[in-house]
């Protein structure tokens, strides 16, 4: 994808301050950050969604973002916590669609926070979790 900016950085196109790579996947410094040492993990193949990622790179991300989450505690970098974040589609606030995964270290008084929705308080009935449960276990074969 000539026009991905995620694409242009593992081409080695654009520009990027590189924290780790491999095979599979590059990690690079946000341009944007969060808080100072924020991380995005990115899958070296192009796929605009999680679920178009064959799971042996997923799961490869995850690791990853593991390895530099213990390595942003080890670091003099200010971090009391951290947070995975991977936003899938618009709707759930991806602004670059090539999937990329957020190690975001917090702290204190940071000012980011994730917002829950007006009917986060409410709890559905065990039936309504049963009937969504058998929707995705039936999505799943």
């Amino acid at each position: 994808m000539e026009d991905c900016t995620f694409c242009r950085i593992i081409k080695g196109v654009a520009p990027a301050s590189t924290v780790y790579f491999d095979e599979k996947v590059m990690a690079i410094m946000d341009i944007q950050p969060v808080n100072s040492g924020h991380v995005l993990i990115i899958p070296k193949i192009h796929a605009a969604q999680l679920s178009e990622l064959d799971e042996e790179t997923g799961a490869h991300m995850f690791k990853i973002a593991m390895r530099i989450a213990k390595a942003l505690r080890r670091s003099d970098t200010k971090c009391e916590g951290i947070n995975l974040f991977l936003a899938d589609g618009e709707t759930a606030g991806q602004e670059i669609f090539h999937a990329h995964l957020h190690v975001i270290p917090r702290f204190r008084g940071d000012g980011f926070k994730i917002t829950f929705g007006p009917n986060y308080s409410s709890r559905p009935e065990r039936e309504e979790l049963d009937r969504i449960r058998k929707k995705i276990r039936e999505a799943m074969r």
